[in-house]
């Protein structure tokens, strides 16, 4: 059983803590890069986006528009960089289109 801290601290220090204690930064970022991916392309994309996974630091995302997966593979390093900055780190340095 885990030890128990009885010091108060702040809700998001306790959660940021069981995070790393538990080793669940991975998954967080996955749920992370989907959330900057959604945010930042708008519904007008989101419509033809099916799914968005992370993998080792490159972002899949699979787009049912062949025609859109072409204009955003024109602006690939552009969106890895609007990604980052919304993560706040540097975690895509890959964008795969599908």
């Amino acid at each position: 059983m885990a030890k128990r801290n009885n010091d108060h601290m702040a809700l998001g220090d306790a959660l940021s803590e069981f995070i790393k204690e538990n080793n669940l930064q991975k998954g967080m970022d996955k749920v992370d890069a989907r959330e900057a991916w959604s945010n930042l392309m708008g519904n007008g994309v989101n419509n033809y986006t099916t799914s968005v996974e992370l993998k080792n630091e490159t972002l899949y995302v699979s787009l049912s528009s062949s025609v859109l997966r072409e204009e955003l593979s024109l602006g690939k390093s552009k969106i890895i960089t609007m990604i980052n900055e919304e993560l706040g780190r540097e975690l895509v340095k890959k964008l795969v289109l599908r």
